[in-house]
């Protein structure tokens, strides 16, 4: 039992990563209204140390950011840069809508674009970070509507993963999955996929669409989906969060 006890605080003294996930569907509303600031209320909310997101910028080009750039800095997050467009004032906040913000302790070693196969014009975004657990690689990710171009777009990815230096990875976003994950799941070896919950519609959620993919390096403590007010009005998805840890 004392061995059991001991395990346990252990557990509970491990650095933590917290890490959260929303479609904010460019700040606009089940009410119609658009509101960067409700939408970024719910993101502090989360209490996350990185925050990914998808449909963060308006749709029309020159696609800028849906949060105004001001807004977000001063709530405290830091824009993590993946090309010319988020360092330009008003620009997008990533690539192909998909953004990631962070809390100040957290620190960017290295960052890159995912250009993705299909139909439809998607890319990811990945950001090699320094945290509180160490080293972690985050992909973040907004997939295709067709189950075959998801399957082509996860393949992509874990094929770039191969080409970098390994690092406990977390790839996280809509992955538009609608039925069982076990085809994605295919798709993502080296990779497991967790579900925190029901994310879509808002109002009444039905769909997994909102998940989390992780690596063996990476070990759950907690995770869900976030139905605080205002979240269930401020975009058609719930956000998604998890606590992690290292594996020891």
């Amino acid at each position: 039992m004392n061995a059991i006890l001991s395990k346990v605080s252990q557990q509970s003294d491990a650095p933590q990563l917290r890490i959260a996930s929303y479609n904010l569907q460019k700040c606009i509303g089940l009410d119609l209204r658009r509101r960067p600031d409700r939408s970024l209320n719910v993101i502090d909310a989360l209490e996350a140390d990185i925050t990914v997101l998808q449909e963060a910028d308006k749709r029309l080009p020159p696609r800028p950011s849906a949060i105004p750039r001001q807004l977000i800095d001063h709530h405290g997050w830091k824009v993590v840069p993946f090309g010319h467009s988020a360092m330009v004032k008003g620009g997008s906040l990533g690539w192909h809508g998909n953004a990631m913000l962070l809390r100040p302790m957290v620190e960017v070693l290295q960052t890159s674009q995912i250009e993705l196969p299909g139909l439809e014009p998607r890319g990811a975004i990945r950001a090699d970070l320094e945290t509180s657990i160490g080293q972690v690689r985050v992909i973040g990710v907004h997939l295709g509507l067709l189950r075959r171009h998801r399957i082509q777009q996860l393949l992509a990815i874990t094929r770039m993963i191969r080409t970098l230096e390994p690092m406990p990875t977390i790839v996280v976003g809509d992955f538009n999955e609608w039925g069982t994950i076990s085809a994605l799941d295919a798709s993502t070896p080296g990779l497991r996929f967790l579900n925190p919950g029901a994310s879509f519609p808002a109002l009444r959620p039905l769909a997994h669409l909102d998940r989390f993919a992780l690596s063996d390096e990476l070990k759950v403590n907690d995770c869900g989906v976030f139905t605080m007010r205002p979240a269930p009005i401020a975009s058609d998805h719930l956000p998604i969060w998890a606590t992690l840890r290292m594996a020891r």
